[in-house]
């Protein structure tokens, strides 16, 4: 696998996000209120809101536009919703927020 450091834990918010600008398009970085970080596609599949901007709870987010939430597990859609969100590989190191980025080469530019 390929990690490059994206940032320190600390600045991502608790229950909050950060957008991560790459080659392949923008990633969203969430951090929840257990300090557990996520990675995930930073568009929603519905309307494209935008999901670094949305309300973080649990081990999920809601988009800011329509409501829809998504499991940053699994990027899939919860409730009635359907769809799903890419979701990236991102592990903590001395408190710094590693991405595998190698992950991202799989993915077309947004």
């Amino acid at each position: 696998m390929n990690w490059t450091d994206i940032g320190a834990v600390t600045d991502v918010p608790l229950r909050g996000a950060r957008l991560v600008k790459t080659q392949a398009g923008c990633i969203a970085v969430f951090r929840t209120a257990e300090d557990e970080v996520f990675a995930a596609s930073n568009a929603c599949p519905h309307k494209q809101g935008p999901l670094s901007e949305g309300i973080v709870h649990g081990q999920k987010v809601t988009c800011p536009l329509h409501n829809w939430i998504f499991d940053l597990n699994t990027g899939e859609a919860q409730g009635a919703d359907e769809g799903r969100i890419a979701v990236y590989p991102v592990r903590i190191e001395a408190g710094r927020i590693l991405l595998e980025i190698s992950a991202l080469q799989n993915r077309s530019a947004a």
